[in-house]
């Protein structure tokens, strides 16, 4: 329960940190402040359930998409949480398709430096009792 909560909330700072990178490198893509918490909670709510999903469906129809699954998910959630709530807007063709790749490549280098930064007491002293 404690790994899937510590990986919930990695998630979700990862991608509030995705949105808002993405935010200040694309003009047509505005977080709305009122609306970015339940953006973030949307967004990641897709990724953590569609994830799954997308990746049957590409291993079942499409084998040559299973690496491009996050991307596709990515896109996914950036949809679902533009339609679905106020605090996400993205305008132009050039944005809808740079969003979903500066979103991941944002998240990918967030889940990989968050760990080291949020739990290094913890792994600290799983190394320290280890050795």
């Amino acid at each position: 329960m404690l790994r899937f909560l510590a990986s919930t909330a990695l998630h979700l700072i990862g991608n509030a940190i995705g949105l808002l990178v993405t935010a200040l490198v694309l003009p047509g893509f505005n977080v709305q402040p009122f609306g970015f918490i339940l953006t973030v909670i949307v967004f990641t709510a897709v990724e953590i359930l569609l994830g799954p999903f997308v990746l049957k469906m590409a291993i079942s129809h499409a084998p040559a998409l299973r690496g491009g699954i996050a991307l596709v998910t990515s896109f996914l959630g950036l949809f679902l949480a533009h339609t679905f709530s106020a605090g996400l807007r993205i305008e132009g063709l050039t944005t809808w398709v740079l969003a979903p790749l500066i979103v991941w490549l944002s998240v990918l280098i967030a889940a990989i430096l968050l760990p080291m930064v949020l739990f290094k007491k913890v792994l600290g002293e799983v190394r320290s009792s280890g050795t």
